[in-house]
């Protein structure tokens, strides 16, 4: 066996390969199987062909539906979510329709998340079945389904229950009446044989081939719970439906199936790197260096590509420029995302690290007005995004939901704040998130950069909201947790909706942080946190993950406003500060009491600011000659403190003369 060391091993570079606006592959075999089922319905029915080939032909079609049913449960038939459900809902009649879309989408996604556990893998019940039992767990592959959601039909919605439920009786109902009017066997003939004979099938070359034998769960070796077939893939590849590349799905869940081949040649020395399992279309199992060899003979291996990694503005301090909205859309009854034209020549400028903001400036009727916003978009993917939350009387929340558009201009300021934490492609670490509300913006950037770079990180979100129709991204963040199946756990947590589960109403605060996570909560198995909401919500799970052996530097806090504390001058005297802002130096007076930020913009000075009570870190600033004190701080890091960094709108001079640097 191979053996790749952790120094040696290249980073996972990104699968490239995007779920497309409409996947015509998907279209094209599902139009071309639903008129093959009709067709073979027609011949049975007049009799124009043999029952077998009938049974055969339609067979095929429904074996063919399910790789349209499997991708519409991974987002990947089309971006837009409706789509996929719409094709989902039709493939599901056909291949199984005992049991609703949304419950086969939730328990393949299980699968996803568990492959080769034999108490939580639904599939379990083929991919691990001795040879003698392989003819009958083959024919009843869908039946243990329902045992699973019998289990967990406490975890899933209300609606997906019923339809699951109508469905079932309904299938029963015609099964019954065919049966009472003499016509079972024109049923069965029409679909039931047909039926069996796909599933058999399915559970053969999707299931049992790529997963048995194989000792690693998903949550042990992601790169060996699940295996690819190589050799004869001018017939196994469209036979298969490229199932023989089912480590790929594993790996990447939500790319089209059509793209698998494509993926793996695109990162295969990376995969190899990891020891992925490899068979031959045979049965014999490869180790690394005998897939090389086997390649040699029949092709080259593809080269390693670099990967991405996230940086930071090229700008020396923050600074406004005017940008484009490119589009508005509505996320909740009170929310909208804002996506952000950024001209080529500023990208650099607009460039971020997952959990940093940008603030917002504009003029509503003759009003001033400044606000900060986290940015939500992946900091890999080259879009600007923020989400506002509608204030009550807020000014700029108001505008942006009702009077923004699609062409309007905004001036944002370069992106500013170190919520976030340095990101290595070859890491392998555990995130766990505690949202609110919009307190989610920074944390859906962070989860989506971290999964997308870190192929290894797994992370988990705690997001507390009033219901499921005030939660913002819901449906984006369903389409994640399919994305990255194995490697991503979403919870939800409702104050205001009687039909969630009782364990998960209420608000996030310590004891249901313990009852969500554990007595123990794991502080010590994870890596990261991230914090981000109201106040009183942060401040109460920081001092609780802090009490059980949390390391200060590895718990990140981001508040949605600071605490605006009247300021008193008792204990400060005036003193002179030298300001270094965007390459040019220059002294300002500051009074007695007043912070560092308040002298700079009365001496005019365009000083980057947002929040104004510490908590959103746009004002920092090093200290070079020295010293000031902070009123409060909920932005910095103790390592950016013990590196003479300050928050200025906080800072006060605590020596006579000070030097700050906004571009260090």
């Amino acid at each position: 066996m191979s053996a790749t060391t952790e120094a040696s091993r290249h980073a996972l570079p990104d699968p490239g390969e995007r779920v497309p606006a409409i996947s015509w592959p998907i279209v094209g075999i599902f139009c071309g199987a639903i008129a093959v089922f009709a067709f073979s319905t027609w011949a049975a029915l007049t009799g124009r062909l043999p029952v077998p080939l009938t049974v055969l032909l339609s067979a095929a079609a429904i074996f063919v539906l399910f790789t349209v049913l499997h991708d519409a449960a991974h987002y990947s038939v089309s971006t837009h979510r409706g789509v996929n459900v719409a094709f989902g809902r039709v493939a599901m009649l056909f291949v199984s329709p005992l049991i609703s879309f949304k419950s086969f989408a939730f328990i393949h996604i299980e699968h996803h998340r568990n492959t080769n556990d034999d108490e939580n893998d639904p599939d379990h019940f083929v991919s691990g079945a001795p040879l003698w039992q392989v003819p009958v767990r083959f024919a009843l592959m869908d039946v243990p389904y329902l045992g699973f959601l019998v289990r967990h039909w406490r975890r899933r919605p209300r609606a997906e229950v019923l339809e699951t439920s109508f469905l079932l009786a309904a299938s029963a109902a015609v099964i019954a009446a065919a049966a009472f009017t003499g016509h079972l066997w024109t049923l069965a003939v029409l679909y039931l044989i047909p039926e069996r004979l796909a599933m058999i099938v399915l559970a053969w070359w999707f299931d049992w081939l790529p997963h048995h034998d194989l000792e690693d769960t998903q949550q042990e070796n992601r790169y060996r719970a699940t295996r690819n077939r190589v050799g004869a893939e001018w017939v196994l590849t469209p036979l298969l439906l490229s199932q023989n590349y089912h480590l790929v799905h594993h790996l990447h869940p939500s790319i089209p199936f059509h793209r698998y081949v494509a993926t793996w040649r695109r990162n295969e020395e990376a995969y190899l790197e990891r020891e992925a399992a490899i068979g031959t279309v045979f049965g014999r199992q490869l180790d690394p260096d005998e897939y090389r060899d086997w390649k040699r003979l029949n092709g080259k291996l593809s080269r390693i590509l670099p990967v991405r990694v996230p940086k930071r503005s090229s700008a020396r301090a923050a600074v406004f420029h005017r940008v484009r909205v490119a589009g508005v859309e509505r996320l909740t009854d009170d929310s909208v995302l804002i996506r952000f034209e950024v001209p080529d020549d500023l990208r650099e400028e607009f460039s971020f690290e997952p959990g940093q903001h940008v603030t917002v400036r504009t003029d509503l009727g003759g009003e001033g007005v400044r606000r900060n916003y986290s940015l939500c978009s992946s900091a890999t993917s080259g879009a600007l995004e923020i989400a506002v939350k509608h204030l009550p009387g807020g000014a700029f929340s108001t505008f942006a939901m009702e009077r923004l558009q699609t062409g309007d201009t905004l001036e944002l300021m370069t992106p500013t704040g170190s919520f976030g934490t340095p990101l290595d492609p070859l890491a392998t670490k555990n995130y766990v998130a505690i949202a609110a509300g919009s307190g989610v913006t920074p944390v859906l950037s962070i989860l989506r950069t971290a999964l997308a770079v870190e192929t290894e990180s797994r992370f988990t979100l705690v997001y507390g909201n009033r219901d499921a129709d005030s939660t913002m991204f819901r449906d984006e963040l369903d389409e994640l947790e399919a994305r990255y199946a194995d490697r991503l756990r979403i919870v939800h947590v409702r104050s205001r909706d009687p039909r969630h589960p009782a364990r998960l109403r209420g608000r996030i605060d310590r004891a249901k942080l313990e009852q969500v996570l554990g007595p123990d909560l794991a502080v010590a198995a994870v890596d990261d946190w991230f914090l981000c909401g109201p106040v009183e919500m942060v401040t109460d799970l920081h001092g609780l993950l802090v009490e059980r052996g949390a390391e200060l530097d590895r718990v990140h806090v981001e508040l949605f406003h600071g605490y605006r504390k009247p300021r008193a001058a008792d204990g400060f005297a005036p003193a002179t500060v030298a300001v270094g802002l965007r390459g040019r130096r220059q002294e300002v007076s500051v009074a007695a009491g007043d912070t560092v930020l308040e002298s700079a913009l009365k001496a005019g000075l365009e000083a980057p600011y947002a929040c104004l009570g510490g908590a959103c870190g746009t004002c920092k600033a090093k200290v070079l000659l020295g010293s000031v004190a902070m009123e409060q701080n909920f932005a910095l890091s103790r390592a950016d403190v013990e590196n003479g960094y300050a928050l200025t709108c906080q800072a006060h001079p605590t020596t006579p003369s000070v030097t700050v640097d906004y571009d260090a």
